[in-house]
């Protein structure tokens, strides 16, 4: 090989070594210190990002919350960001600290099956160490404020306070019987001309309904101008019982003018004009709704017959089926809300007039009669309501949230937080319902925070804590040395 070979030979080495070297720069492989710094240079801490989920206080006394806020002594509350939150970000394998060692590896769906070494479940899932002292002792159990703020919980205080219940149910309204009136003539007629009334309609107290024709009105009319006339000795001549008024002229014929149910306006016309008129008006006597008209043109009607029915609408009854848990709250007095379809957003209030004395055994419920007022008419009979009742507002007793209790029907649970992110599962006994509210007579104090929300999740980690606990083998005991022949 000659010289001018040799040269171009390690002229094509080094420009591949050359290129080599880029291709390991760009890629990361090789680093190069840059002039005028140092080779050994300090690792800075990323930023925090992501947005705020949470607020913690600035002496970490371990006191958290969902909004910003101050202290007592006005210093702010710092956000805590999600990647500063270590179980917001990727989940890490878990190593051992100096403060504690690995106890066991848990499952990691949660089922009640632990292992002393590392493994794997059916799903290729890695077991969840569990570290000494991160279990608590007793029924509590304790979770990172992490957590805590992505289960939602949300915490109450319980207190004292009235016990109220508001009895929702369904009515219908109806007539108030009281106020329906039936025109019924006294003696037998005939209709000469009937005014054009018809059912439905509104008539006021005094307006005419039809003309009659009575032989019996014709009569005694006659008899009372006779009865009317100067000189006249009724008992003498007639033989007739009668009466005398306070001016002790006889009024035998009035009398029976009046018990066939003819107006004192009608007997005064025959006195002034001393003649019987052909015909008898008959008009309302209330304010009301024609609910029945039973007569034509024309046609005979005998005494007792109903010729018209009217109904005053003023006042109104509500007949709600209220269920038969629910007739030991119910009294008489009662305010009651109602509304209907027929006029959304508004409402109507009335008292609860009866409570009827039986009960319907087919829907289990009791006919609770309500009264209120209707001026405008806007309620109609047969019209669908919606009754509201309130009752209660006794003694103040103990009271949480109907969502803080865990009700499995056989035990009653309500979650309460000891601080430092610590909760405690408590049985309790409970009182009445109502309006969003329970009572709790005895397992909490007035004063007790307690979970309203998210204490699902507390429950399970709780169930899930004393099932492992469940599981864990016992510590053998130390081997005693043998005693020496």
């Amino acid at each position: 090989m000659n010289r001018l070979q040799q040269r171009m030979g390690a002229a094509a080495v080094l420009g591949i070594a050359a290129v080599a070297g880029v291709w390991a720069g760009q890629n990361g492989h090789v680093r190069l210190p840059l002039a005028g710094t140092s080779t050994a240079s300090p690792v800075v801490a990323p930023a925090p990002s992501g947005p705020v989920i949470y607020y913690r206080d600035p002496d970490d006394k371990g006191l958290y919350s969902d909004t910003p806020k101050m202290t007592a002594d006005g210093r702010p509350y710092i956000g805590v960001r999600a990647s500063e939150d270590v179980s917001v970000d990727k989940v890490k394998p878990p190593v051992a600290v100096s403060t504690g060692k690995i106890k066991f590896y848990r499952n990691p769906m949660g089922l009640p099956d632990t292992s002393p070494t590392p493994k794997k479940d059916s799903m290729g899932m890695d077991y969840i160490p569990v570290m000494e002292g991160e279990t608590e002792d007793g029924s509590a159990v304790k979770l990172s404020p992490g957590k805590v703020q992505r289960a939602g919980v949300e915490t109450v205080l319980a207190t004292r306070r009235a016990s109220t219940r508001t009895i929702k149910a369904p009515g219908v309204v109806a007539y108030d019987e009281r106020r329906i009136w039936a025109v019924v003539p006294r003696f037998d007629g005939f209709v000469e001309r009937i005014e054009p009334v018809t059912t439905g309609q509104n008539v006021k107290k005094g307006d005419a309904l039809v003309a009659v024709f009575g032989q019996e009105i014709l009569a005694q009319g006659s008899r009372l101008i006779i009865e009317q006339a100067p000189g006249w000795k009724g008992e003498d001549t007639l033989n007739l019982r009668t009466f005398k008024g306070e001016s002790g002229t006889v009024i035998g014929a009035y009398r029976r003018l009046r018990n066939l149910g003819v107006p004192d306006e009608f007997i005064e016309q025959i006195k002034r004009e001393r003649r019987v008129p052909d015909t008898l008006t008959v008009r309302s006597p209330v304010d009301g709704v024609i609910i029945e008209r039973n007569i034509v043109q024309g046609q005979a009607f005998k005494a007792g017959e109903v010729a018209f029915r009217i109904a005053d609408h003023s006042v109104m009854w509500v007949n709600a089926d209220v269920p038969e848990g629910d007739m030991a709250a119910i009294t008489t007095g009662q305010r009651v809300s109602i509304t209907t379809r027929a006029y959304p957003g508004r409402r109507f209030t009335g008292v609860v007039a009866l409570v009827l004395p039986h009960l319907m055994k087919e829907t289990r419920t009791a006919r609770v009669r309500i009264e209120l007022a209707n001026a405008d008419l806007a309620l109609l009979p047969d019209m669908y309501v919606d009754v509201e009742i309130a009752t209660g507002g006794g003694e103040a007793v103990v009271s949480v949230p109907t969502s803080a209790v865990i009700d499995s029907g056989n035990r009653q649970v309500v979650i309460v937080q000891l601080g430092d992110g610590r909760f405690e599962p408590r049985d309790v006994k409970l009182g009445r319902c109502g309006d969003g509210m329970t009572e709790v007579t005895t397992g909490i104090a007035d004063g007790d925070s307690v979970v309203a929300n998210g204490n699902f999740l507390i429950d399970a980690e709780s169930n899930l804590q004393a099932a492992l606990k469940g599981l864990t083998p016992p510590a053998s005991p130390p081997a005693t040395a043998e005693a020496k022949p």
